[in-house]
């Protein structure tokens, strides 16, 4: 009975010495990552994101693309930069951030006279976790400024991303008169 009682602690007490050792060791500095921008990370870029757009009461699908010039990052170690440029990890993106886009669109179908094929997008957009460090779930709010043809106008959106950021969906609406604009967009996002 005695040796069911010692076993245990002398295996406790040989444990113990070992993790203390491991506690007083420094774990390595965080890394920055190898992200560059390659031809089949360029090719990815190409395909783009469908949406649906309301724009004088009639109903279009579109295609959408972003580009993320600069971005700052809020929720990474603070030992790495916190600052990229056109090539963002998804955890750099969806644990916190902010960011500038241009997201060029264009309409598919026949356009009642007076609009556009091509919008234009640009602006600030800022990244909340709300799941897991994002990884699971994040959300999106951000404004832009909206150009087609010769009108110009504001836009504000919302957005839930998930998968780490691979899937998303965003809706924005632009109230600007003349050019009330708005979009729900199932966003697909390659690295």
């Amino acid at each position: 009975m005695r040796a069911l009682v010692v076993v245990p602690l002398l295996a406790a007490a040989l444990a113990g010495p070992a993790r203390a050792l491991a506690a007083d060791t420094p774990a390595p500095p965080p890394t920055e990552p190898g992200a560059n921008a390659t031809a089949l990370w360029a090719a990815l870029q190409l395909i783009p994101s469908p949406e649906v757009v309301v724009w004088n009461g009639a109903a279009r699908f579109g295609a959408r693309w972003q580009v993320t010039p600069l971005l700052y990052s809020f929720g990474i170690n603070r030992k790495l930069s916190r600052w990229r440029g056109f090539v963002v990890e998804p955890i750099v993106r969806h644990s916190g951030s902010s960011e500038l886009h241009l997201s060029p669109e264009i309409l598919a179908g026949t356009l009642a006279a007076g609009t556009e094929r091509w919008i234009l997008r640009s602006g600030l957009r800022s990244y909340f976790p709300l799941l897991y460090r994002g990884d699971y779930l994040s959300g999106s709010a951000g404004g832009s400024l909206v150009h087609a043809g010769d009108r110009n106008g504001v836009a504000f959106d919302g957005g839930l991303h998930t998968l780490g950021g691979f899937f998303g969906l965003r809706a924005s609406y632009c109230p600007t008169p003349g050019l009330r604009i708005t979009t729900v967009a199932l966003e697909i996002r390659i690295f």
